[in-house]
């Protein structure tokens, strides 16, 4: 397929110009390396390879000025700022930084296209007072220092400019305007061809130069333009070569060459929305894997990336069969596994607070990186989590770990207001310990250590920074400029440039062309980018002095866009279904544009990932030997009543916990759960009333108890939950809670003596362990279990059962009982209560007949909710006395529920839970 720069080279040679006399110069770097692979094929003696420049290195040689860049150009720019700022006006660099950013961005802009910084600046603070202050007599301090800034502009622009110029370096936009006043000297010193290819937007600056090497026949340009975009007076693919051909001295008397008309060659496109971007990678793999069917190679294929940060789900999206990729962007620092930690170090360091939170250090101590280097970091999180531990300091950190990790734990939670220069040396210390525990690894491990290797660059140039300025004088200013070199800094990828698939942003596609392209993310906001105007100057004022706007910026990305579509066959646009307000919105207006045109015939489609259809599975377990001997030792060991329960609730939890011995993962319980709050409320009524076993319970007793509430309550606190705090916040809430549960049930005792009532304590917290005859199994059959309170009032003996959360009398009667072991939710309450009846019966603890209940702290108006029968569900008529036939009738339930659990034929089936 016939290339721009193959269409360049053969006119070149057809003129006969020596090819060692010519500078190429080219929109980038990477278009050299194309143009240097086809150099062979149009030089047919031996000579010397001509120079190729990328447009910024031709025009940086012209200035003879250093390019300073990102963050070290900030620093320069505060260093004159100081200059020429009162002492008592200086803002800190943090917040000088926040503006300076933007102000820079306006200088290179200003510079880039010749226009004087005096008259600019002027009238942009003439702007300011006329807006709104000019006829305010007594002006706030507020305004004065806003009109004082617009004043000062011109003041920081000549300062700057001036600093850097006497440094011999300069920001992009001043090496463009000094090169314009060396152009003429350079003009005189060389004999040399330039060749300008590729060219579309340019600035005042780059104009200037290439008309003066034109007129002075020192210059080719050959214009990458179509018929189609140039002819059309609004079509912006063509805006800035109508206005060169137009405006441009040379064309006056010099056609205006290189127009093709290549666009309106038949082409394949297909026009493909996906869902979301991870939609768009997965596409891209299939379309990658149906091309490599079709031809082996993918050396004239090109990936290009509206949204660079599609680059890491299209790399794991390609096919495991795909030979070579040639990456040409790079993958951002910012998206490794070591910036994460790095962030959140300098997020909790920020704080300035002696105390970490718990899940911050979690956060650090579980980072992959860290555990190459932490001993004792698993050991720490348990200890934390088992203790309930919310904030921790750094000694008590320390306390934790094993004497090894001393030095790791400093490094990560030491104090990080002694100096920023300590702060910057941690950080590089805590780099090279990971890179000591992966250097044993170094064939494993080589991503992670170029991961420690940029990283080592990055945090001594912050040093070097520092060291140089000393502008660095808090944690939030280092966190900053951290952040500023990171956006900039990338792992670059290794490849053959020439050979295999190419992956590319928009940028890197300038001057080349591929037989099949596929362009992702053409959506709006993205491919063109949006509205967005980050400068201190107003759309009307750049306008007035042909600075570029929004209108241009869309402008240059139709253009690439076109470029790339312009000598392809087979192109595939993807873009997003999904409108996103913070990443594109609807299908790009390029998409339209093309349909409107009426050129091509595109195929429009919408594709969705291929989900299959999964039917929910219940799980079933199939009791094998292992399993009934472990159901065997349960049943020696006894079931409670808890268990019994969880097994009608699903079999599934049952086996699970009990059989497999499966626990809930342990976390740090930040706020008191409610099996908290109710083992204490539990553990607090057992000390009140288990030395009154046997006695009569009386007002007296009650009143000591309401004395000791406040006490005993904070030592079951600190018992159970631990260290966790509950002298604030919800915790605090829970803790009022657990005492006024205890105070109200001890006034309803006391309401009971006083009316005459006689109660006596039987028993507390009794545990029970009764063998249950069951003739169908050859094993031992236990139940077992702890009744919260036995106590006879008036001569009616009562077994009790505490419940914190709420439990209303529906929940403690039945009707049918057969229904006993079906419903968990209506009947797992009477299947508890009975259990305790009927142990206690068993052991001759109490007799027959008796009453149990449930006494529910949050219904505890209603009393004992007594167990009742009923003759069916809509009778009114309640039996609440516990008879011989009850237990018996319950035996019966019970034993079917233990065969049914033991039995091997019947498998551990889940239920469906609502």
């Amino acid at each position: 397929m016939p290339t721009f720069i193959t269409d360049v080279l053969q006119d070149l040679k057809s003129k006969h110009l020596d090819f060692s006399e010519i500078i190429f110069v080219l929109p980038s770097k990477r278009a050299g390396v194309f143009l240097k692979s086809q150099l062979h094929n149009y030089i047919e003696k031996t000579t010397f390879s001509p120079s190729i420049l990328s447009i910024e290195d031709f025009v940086q040689d012209l200035s003879q000025l250093r390019q300073v860049k990102g963050i070290e150009l900030l620093f320069q720019f505060y260093d004159s700022y100081k200059t020429i700022t009162p002492e008592d006006k200086v803002e800190s660099f943090d917040s000088f930084s926040k503006w300076a950013q933007v102000l820079i961005q306006d200088f290179n802009e200003i510079d880039r296209h010749l226009i004087s910084s005096n008259n600019i600046f002027d009238y942009l603070s003439a702007i300011q007072e006329l807006n709104h202050w000019s006829l305010q007599e007594n002006k706030t301090e507020l305004t004065s220092n806003y009109l004082a800034f617009w004043e000062s502009l011109s003041k920081y622009y000549n300062q700057f400019v001036n600093d850097l110029i006497r440094k011999e370096s300069a920001y992009q936009g001043l090496i463009y305007k000094e090169a314009t006043e060396h152009i003429e000297a350079y003009i005189q010193t060389t004999n040399k061809t330039h060749v300008f290819l590729g060219f579309n937007a340019l600035n005042t600056a780059e104009e200037r130069i290439i008309q003066e090497l034109l007129q002075n026949n020192l210059a080719y340009v050959y214009w990458n333009i179509d018929s189609h975009f140039i002819n059309n007076p609004i079509h912006s693919a063509g805006l800035f070569a109508r206005q060169h051909k137009q405006n441009w001295s040379f064309y006056k008397q010099n056609d205006f060459n290189w127009i093709t008309s290549v666009y309106k060659e038949e082409k394949n496109i297909n026009v493909i929305g996906c869902p979301k971007s991870v939609g768009q990678s997965k596409y891209v793999g299939h379309l990658i894997k149906k091309l490599s069917q079709q031809s082996q190679s993918l050396n004239n294929t090109a990936i290009v990336l509206g949204d660079e940060t599609l680059l890491t789900p299209v790399l794991n999206s390609l096919p495991n069969n795909t030979n070579a990729v040639n990456v040409t962007m790079g993958l951002t620092l910012k998206s490794v596994p070591l910036a994460s930690l790095f962030e959140e170090l300098f997020r909790i360091h920020k704080l300035k607070s002696k105390r970490y939170y718990f899940k911050d250090i979690i956060n650090i101590l579980s980072n992959q990186m860290i555990q190459y280097i932490l001993v004792s970091g698993d050991k720490i999180i348990q200890n934390i989590q088992h203790n309930n531990i919310t904030h921790l300091t750094t000694d008590e950190l320390l306390k934790l770990a094993d004497d090894s990790d001393i030095k790791v734990l400093k490094l990560l939670f030491g104090d990080w207001e002694i100096s920023i220069s300590n702060n910057i040396d941690n950080c590089l210390k805590l780099i090279f310990k990971v890179k000591e525990a992966l250097d044993n690894l170094k064939s494993k491990k080589r991503l992670e250590l170029e991961y420690l290797y940029r990283f080592n660059v990055l945090f001594n140039e912050i040093a070097n920074l520092n060291t140089t300025y000393g502008y660095i004088k808090d944690v939030s200013t280092l966190h900053s400029v951290y952040k500023e070199l990171l956006n900039t800094e990338t792992l670059d990828f290794q490849g053959e440039p020439l050979d295999g698939l190419q992956i590319m942003g928009m940028l890197e596609s300038r001057v080349l062309d591929f037989e099949t392209v596929i362009i992702t993310s053409v959506n709006e906001g993205i491919l063109p980018g949006g509205k967005t105007n980050n400068s201190f100057i107003p759309f009307d004022v750049k306008i007035e002095n042909n600075l570029p706007t929004f209108k241009e910026k869309d402008a240059v990305y139709t253009y690439h866009f076109y470029s790339l579509i312009q000598r392809a066959k087979n192109i595939y646009l993807l873009y997003s279904t999904e409108v996103d307000a913070l990443k594109g919105g609807e299908k790009s207006r390029f998409i339209t544009q093309l349909e409107v045109e009426g050129l091509h015939d595109i195929k429009h489609k919408t594709v969705s990932p291929n989900i299959p259809k999964i039917e929910k599975t219940l799980t079933v377990v199939k009791k094998t030997n292992d399993v009934i001997e472990k159901l065997k030792e349960i049943a020696a060991k006894g079931f409670s009543p808890s268990s019994l329960t969880n097994y009608i609730r699903n079999p599934i939890d049952f086996y699970f916990e009990k059989v497999l011995g499966v626990k809930n993962a342990e976390e740090v319980e930040e706020t008191v759960a409610a099996n908290t709050l109710g083992t204490v409320v539990h553990n607090t009524l057992e000390d009140f009333y288990k030395p009154l076993e046997g006695k009569h319970l009386t007002l007296s007793h009650l009143e000591i108890m309401k004395r000791l509430i406040d006490k005993t309550i904070t030592h079951h606190f600190a018992a159970i939950y631990k260290k966790g705090d509950i002298t604030k916040g919800k915790n605090l809430i829970s803790f009022e809670i657990a005492k006024r549960y205890i105070l109200n049930f001890l006034d309803t005792e006391i309401e009971l003596l006083k009316a005459g009532n006689s109660l006596k304590i039987i028993a507390i917290e009794v545990e029970s362990n009764v063998a249950i005859n069951i003739p169908e199994l050859d094993f031992l059959v236990n139940i077992t279990g702890k009744v919260d309170r036995v106590d006879e009032l008036n001569g009616e003996i009562r077994i009790i059962d505490y419940k914190s959360g709420k439990v209303e009398q529906n929940k403690v009667e039945i009707a049918d009982w057969d229904l006993l072991n079906t419903d968990y939710d209506k009947y797992s309450k009477s299947f508890q209560i009975l259990c305790y009846a009927y142990m206690l019966t068993q052991q001759d603890i109490v007799q027959l007949p008796l009453e149990a209940g449930i006494i529910s702290f949050k219904n505890l108006k209603q009393g004992l909710l007594k167990f009742a029968e009923k003759e069916s569900i809509y009778s009114r008529k309640k039996n609440h006395l516990i008879s011989e036939q009850t237990l018996q009738n319950f035996e019966t339930q019970l034993k079917s529920l233990i065969l049914e659990i033991c039995n091997p034929e019947i498998d551990f089936t889940e239920k469906e839970l609502r």
